[in-house]
């Protein structure tokens, strides 16, 4: 693996990944590009992983593309970078994902947060999609997932303006699932990836699946989906070992079977 993305356990049934291109503010080139392909291509397949946690450092999450690649590229050979590989890869992760935000999380970096399941940013951090300031636009799901997130009105003050938001102000438009001091972003990140970690790992995956097949699904379907999804979690060990658990007044052990 890359040493541009530092894989650690800090945590039975947690991956941290850390953004490290400290020199240019952990910003988006093909090499980084490739490591965070490889990186969540590898992780599902440990059966013993059940939550990630992706940050960068106190300076930035990550600061955009790096334009030193970009600047000089016409249409085609952008299109051959392969670019959506990588969103793919990340949206299509099983496991519950957490984005710690310190600093900037810009352009490609707010997208990166965006695919994550829950955001924990600080009060310092300055999230937008600022495309437009060097004549391009969102490429990496910025425009879909930003109105997703905030509505029309408000994604679209964002997305035309370029201007960042406080990660305060991130929290109380909506994309933000929690604010806090700055010093504490990631260890609250690590708190609530370990508290998913000693859950039941099924339940969280078929959690995670439903949410996002069915937010853009007619609520019919959206339903349909769940009720097939909860019916399918009654043949598993861990619903037995809860349910018997909460009866017997004990902390259940969930395997993940």
């Amino acid at each position: 693996m890359s040493d541009l993305v530092i894989i650690t356990r800090p945590a039975p049934g947690v991956a941290l990944l850390r953004l490290n291109r400290p020199e240019a503010r952990n910003a988006l080139n093909s090499a980084l590009r490739q490591a965070l392909t490889d990186a969540f291509a590898t992780l599902p397949r440990d059966a013993s992983l059940r939550a990630i946690v992706i940050t960068g450092d106190d300076r930035a999450f990550m600061a955009g593309a790096d334009l030193r690649e970009f600047a000089t590229m016409g249409t085609a050979e952008v299109a051959r970078l392969g670019v959506r590989r990588m969103w793919n890869v990340i949206a299509e992760c099983p496991l519950p994902v957490i984005a710690a935000v310190n600093g900037a999380a810009l352009g490609g970096g707010l997208e990166l947060a965006m695919h994550a399941d829950i955001i924990v940013a600080g009060e310092g951090a300055k999230l937008g999609q600022p495309e437009i300031t060097v004549g391009i636009m969102p490429g990496g799901g910025g425009t879909q997932r930003l109105v997703r997130a905030l509505g029309k009105f408000k994604a679209m003050n964002m997305l035309l303006t370029g201007a960042p938001v406080t990660g305060r102000a991130a929290f109380e438009i909506g994309l933000a699932s929690e604010v806090v001091a700055d010093d504490q972003v990631l260890p609250r990140a690590l708190a609530i990836a370990t508290r998913i970690a000693a859950l039941p790992p099924l339940a969280a995956r078929r959690i995670k699946e439903v949410v996002l097949a069915g937010e853009d699904a007619p609520l019919a379907t959206g339903i349909m989906l769940e009720r097939r999804a909860f019916e399918t979690l009654f043949d598993t060990a861990d619903k037995s070992e809860g349910m018997s658990a909460f009866l017997e007044k004990r902390a259940p052990e969930f395997k993940g079977e």
